[in-house]
């Protein structure tokens, strides 16, 4: 029975390290592949494989799930970020049993990793972790907090430099970025991006002082690049 039951309509924060704090997005394409994998899963009916649904799109339908009625996805994502060694994710479970069943299909990360850097084995520390986004102030505050993580654990490191954190930080501050979150129910909030901007960078410093909020998340994934 897993701690946090997860109920159609409700948000959490979703978020998993490498296993013994390893890194798991090598570089840029690793990250790309993870992304890719969090859009084509995101769907009520299976797609198979990553590789069978890029086939039937040349055949027809280009549309991102992310893109497709709200009904048709397992997940709304708000905020999501990649760091080299752990993950982040906001989200809105949209269907029952919609996070674990997008969690579990993205499994398939890991068979690309171990096969493309010959390896065998886990690649996160068992199952993923959530919690229950239970206020709204808990909600936007988490949404700085995912959207700025990098800026977070100031990963820097020789480490960590081998590939960029990647995060939902430039969807929520530049129109022009086209990206695959549902940010309405944090942009309702603000009269614009200038001022959720001002909140996030704000509620950042105040997390980083106080790590009150995320301190179950602080204590599991101890997350410096090390």
């Amino acid at each position: 029975m897993r701690k946090t039951p997860f109920v159609t309509g409700e948000y959490y924060h979703i978020y998993n390290r490498g296993v013994d704090k390893r890194i798991v997005f090598v570089d840029e394409y690793d990250i790309q592949r993870f992304y890719e994998s969090l859009d084509e899963f995101n769907t009520i009916e299976p797609i198979g494989s990553i590789y069978e649904n890029s086939f039937a799109k040349k055949l027809g339908s280009e549309t991102s799930k992310l893109e497709q009625d709200e009904e048709e996805v397992l997940v709304s994502l708000i905020a999501h970020c990649a760091n080299p060694n752990h993950f982040h994710l906001l989200l809105k479970q949209e269907t029952e049993n919609g996070i674990e069943k997008l969690m579990q299909r993205m499994g398939g990360y890991t068979k690309y990793f171990n096969n493309k850097y010959e390896r065998t084995g886990t690649l996160f520390q068992g199952v993923f972790k959530s919690i229950h986004v239970d206020t709204n102030e808990y909600l936007l505050h988490l949404s700085a907090y995912v959207n700025l993580n990098d800026r977070v654990h100031q990963l820097g490191s020789e480490t960590s430099k081998s590939v960029r954190s990647r995060s939902s930080w430039g969807e929520y501050t530049d129109e022009k970025v086209k990206g695959i979150c549902e940010k309405s129910i944090i942009f309702e909030q603000f009269k614009d991006i200038a001022e959720y901007k001002d909140f996030a960078l704000s509620s950042l410093e105040s997390i980083v002082q106080r790590k009150e909020m995320l301190r179950d998340v602080d204590e599991y994934l101890l997350e410096e690049a090390e």
